[in-house]
């Protein structure tokens, strides 16, 4: 089958929708014939993908959420099956970078990347799982890790731990769903490489008294080089799209170069071999 007949006409909710994937996915849905409900602490700009995507024919509407207050993300799922239709995709992609060494990270930074990677997901997973369940249409729920998932990255820990946190937790709940006998749910787990966003410039990065700012800002000079030849976030969406409507559960962006780094993270686990830095080589994790 394909993503037109899997996913045209039905119901799209996606968070961090102003930029990036985000973006991107919500351009491609549209394209499919979806309903996009756009999601993002950016009110402007899901406002102005809402009026280009309607301008072009669609149906889109915007809802600010905070993907770190639960409250917010239930009222976003009971506003969207309200308002707009029993939801067909669900994608958790509200996602934010942290620069630095771990030890000079402030507890702020630290507070917020979890709370927007890790919990984020958490909350749209229990807001929006209860109600897909309760509807007998099939149903999908994308998660979206990174090929940091599956990679270690120095300077970038927090995001890094959280991107491995949400391919975790998203494989469990593909066991859960499976468990609880859910059979019209399709619970599936997103690993970009490099998507053009602004992911980099918005990151955090660590305090001037005491931390080794030179470092952090080094990273974020390293990743913004990377970002120069980072993939189209539409073009992006669609891989992503095409591979859902296969039935694959890790929809990997650039399939080659993910899965490379898939292999090697299962090689070292294998070998059981210490982390170690390679001179002149770096993992970049993608740019929501």
């Amino acid at each position: 089958m394909t993503a037109q007949d899997v996913f045209g006409g039905g119901v799209a909710v996606i968070t961090g929708a102003g930029a990036g994937i985000g973006a991107g996915l919500a351009r491609h849905a549209h394209r499919l014939g979806m309903t996009v409900v756009l999601a993002d602490v950016d009110e402007e700009a899901i406002g102005t993908l809402r009026d280009e995507l309607n301008a072009d024919g669609g149906t889109a509407v915007c809802i600010p959420c905070d993907v770190r207050d639960s409250i917010a993300v239930q009222e976003l799922a009971d506003r969207a099956y309200a308002e707009v239709g029993p939801v067909r995709l669900l994608v958790n992609n509200a996602g934010v970078e942290q620069f630095g060494y771990l030890w000079d990270t402030p507890v702020a930074n630290w507070n917020r990347v979890v709370e927007v990677n890790v919990s984020g997901v958490f909350h749209g997973i229990r807001a929006f799982l209860p109600k897909m369940i309760a509807t007998p249409a099939p149903a999908w729920v994308w998660n979206l890790s990174s090929i940091g998932g599956v990679a270690v990255v120095p300077l970038q820990a927090p995001y890094i731990m959280s991107k491995h946190a949400v391919l975790a937790l998203t494989e469990c709940l593909q066991l859960e769903v499976q468990h609880a006998g859910f059979d019209h749910i399709h619970v599936q787990a997103v690993l970009p490489g490099a998507v053009v966003s602004n992911i980099f410039e918005s990151a955090g990065g660590v305090d001037a008294h005491g931390g080794d700012t030179a470092a952090a800002e080094s990273q974020r000079s390293a990743m913004l080089d990377i970002k120069a030849a980072a993939m189209d976030p539409i073009a992006a969406a669609e891989v992503v799209f095409d591979q859902a409507a296969e039935g694959r559960f890790y929809l990997l962006t650039q399939p080659d170069y993910v899965g490379s780094a898939m292999t090697e993270r299962a090689n070292v686990l294998a070998s059981q071999r210490a982390p170690m830095l390679r001179t002149g080589r770096r993992f970049d994790p993608e740019a929501e």
